[in-house]
């Protein structure tokens, strides 16, 4: 089995795929982020589908890396004959999404083999293969792929194989591309130029990032993949490209994240708005807008990459899941859920991209005075609060935290941007909601905040407190969260949520065992660093620097045990991490 951090990423804004190192691709849905995948290996065998170029005999990856600032993915592979490279990419949509690899001939000459396993509805459905006029074409329901190739192929127990050769300066390419099959295959396009105009798409995005602080390339690399995971389309941004790569080898922590969280996306839009990318603001809020019309206690906490409502959960029982790890599933039960925090996360980034030269929309404010409609009695109630508990609604401090995040920020933008509301009441909530978490939410016999009103549990979510403003880093009650989450929660090197032991099962209504979530160590490096011990943040911040592949891509979690990566894969709520320690470290930075 591959492990996830031997994948590098590839996509065109729409969808995305996963290429191991030998140069596979093991992971793809088409024509969306959440569609059915059509290579689906990753989550089974290769029974499933995948497409793989590699060559004939032994082999070994001798290094990848990506052309520059780009998604133009270029894999190394080296035989006792020679040596390849392995083009990968996919051009930025403009029709019909295309998969382009060109093998490129860099020493001697090499024998070199494709299989292509096309299984569509993720890996169950073999489709009706034939070829017409030189290009394969496979067809499902739907769905209907093909492959366009100089190289000739033929097909072998409901395989499509492939054998060719490639000397030094030679060039082969191949296309795979998806069409709706009640159409006509549609009209070939041409690679190299392909790859020119994806090469300059993405330099050209790279280079508005105004990011000028240390650890550039680090900065750089998360900021092009959070575009990556972008829905062009729409504007809305999926939290992974993957499902069911589980938080703990062998556990059921297994959920499918190609959705658009508004927690996930809202970050994501802020730490793209501090590097400069205000348009991404705009076409995220217009998302935002369409995707939470109607009342706003029916809020979602995630949609579809359109704007669906309905994300049904099911489970694939044909796929034995990543290194056994089942159940795999599709949606996302969670969507039922009500969490307090997206509506302060939506509000401060509303702000943040207004502060940031977003331009004023009207109707984005008579939005946001709807919200508060429902939230200036709402903040009381229980919810599931940021970790989704699939157990008992609580008052958890966090929610009630953005909940004022929610009302300060809707006060600023008064203050600050002349906009028509009542100030006087919105300012009343927020000191209401202050008071109950410092009375409710700080356990004074543990010297901490804790993770629900009454409890003596510890939370790594309370480290937002100071990260948004509701109290100073400085302040004895944050110093004492601090001190306790290092003495409790750390774990090699690394912050846990909480405590996922049996315990707890009551709060989290799931068996226990679970990796390091990672942006939480992310949460305590950057809060360090305002309370003045720089030195022990950018130890952590570079430790955990350490911990993405050789790509700069980095998962949800981390096992200490193990040593290796965990969760679905790469994932946004970490990569934000990066880009937002980082501003914190460089310039000090508090929303």
């Amino acid at each position: 089995m591959t492990l996830i951090e031997d994948y590098g990423l590839i996509g065109d804004l729409e969808t995305a795929a996963l290429v191991s190192r030998d140069g596979a691709i093991d992971w793809l849905c088409l024509p969306r982020f959440d569609s059915g995948a059509v290579f689906a290996s990753l989550l089974g065998d290769s029974e499933n589908g995948h497409w793989t170029i590699q060559p004939s005999g032994e082999f070994r990856s001798t290094g990848r890396r990506y052309r520059g600032d780009t998604l133009v993915l270029e894999t190394e592979l080296e035989t006792a004959d020679g040596a390849v490279r392995l083009v990968d990419f996919m051009p930025p949509r403009e029709t019909k999404p295309d998969v382009v690899r060109i093998v490129e001939g860099v020493r001697g000459r090499v024998e070199m083999r494709m299989e292509l396993v096309i299984r569509f509805d993720y890996g169950d459905i073999v489709p009706w293969v034939r070829t017409i006029e030189g290009t394969l074409v496979a067809v499902a329901g739907p769905d209907a792929v093909l492959l366009r190739t100089p190289v000739e192929h033929e097909g072998r127990n409901l395989r499509t194989h492939a054998s060719f050769s490639v000397a030094e300066g030679e060039r082969v390419p191949f296309v795979l591309r998806w069409f709706p099959s009640s159409e006509v295959p549609p009209e070939p396009i041409e690679p190299e130029r392909a790859l020119e105009s994806t090469v300059t798409f993405w330099e050209d995005w790279a280079a508005r990032c105004t990011y000028d602080g240390r650890w550039h390339d680090a900065v750089h690399r998360s900021l092009l993949t959070l575009k990556a995971l972008t829905y062009a389309p729409t504007g809305g941004i999926v939290a992974a490209p993957t499902t069911s790569l589980p938080e703990w080898i062998g556990g059921v922590r297994n959920w499918d994240y190609r959705y658009c969280w508004l927690r996930d996306a809202t970050l994501t839009l802020l730490a793209l708005v501090r590097a400069g990318y205000v348009e991404e603001a705009g076409a995220w809020r217009d998302w935002l807008l369409r995707a939470i019309a109607g009342s706003p206690e029916d809020l979602q906490i995630m949609y579809g990459v359109a704007g669906e409502r309905r994300l049904t959960e099911f489970e694939l029982p044909w796929l034995a899941g990543y290194e056994r790890s089942q159940p795999v599933r599709v949606g996302n039960g969670a969507s039922d859920q009500r969490q307090l925090d997206v509506y302060g996360e939506v509000v401060d980034a509303l702000y943040q991209a207004r502060r940031q030269g977003l331009a004023a929309s009207d109707d984005a404010w008579r939005l946001t005075r709807r919200v508060f409609d429902w939230l200036e009695s709402g903040w009381r109630e229980p919810d599931e609060g940021i970790w989704e508990v699939r157990g008992p609604r609580r008052h958890f401090t966090h929610s009630k935290v953005m909940a004022w995040v929610a009302f300060d920020r809707a006060v600023k933008t008064i203050e600050r941007f002349g906009r028509e509301g009542p100030l006087d009441r919105w300012k009343a909530a927020r000191k209401a909601i202050k008071e109950e978490v410092l009375r409710e939410g700080y356990n004074v016999e543990r010297g901490a905040f804790t993770q629900f009103f009454g409890s003596d549990r510890l939370d790594a979510s309370c480290l937002l407190i100071p990260l948004v403003g509701f109290l100073p880093a400085t302040d004895e009650r944050v110093v004492g969260t601090v001190r306790a989450i290092e003495q409790e929660l750390m774990g090699g090197g690394f912050v846990e949520r909480y405590r996922a032991d049996a315990e707890n099962a009551g709060v989290d209504g799931l068996p226990p065992g679970e990796g390091a979530f990672l942006p939480c160590s992310f949460w305590l490096a950057a809060v360090l660093a305002q309370q003045g011990r720089r030195e022990d943040a950018v130890v952590l911040y570079e430790r955990l620097l350490g911990l993405r592949n050789d790509l700069g891509l980095i998962s949800e979690e981390y096992d200490p045990e193990r040593g290796r990566l965990v969760g679905n894969f790469p994932q946004a709520f970490t990569h934000i991490g990066i880009v937002e320690t980082a501003f914190t470290l460089s310039h000090g930075e508090v929303h």
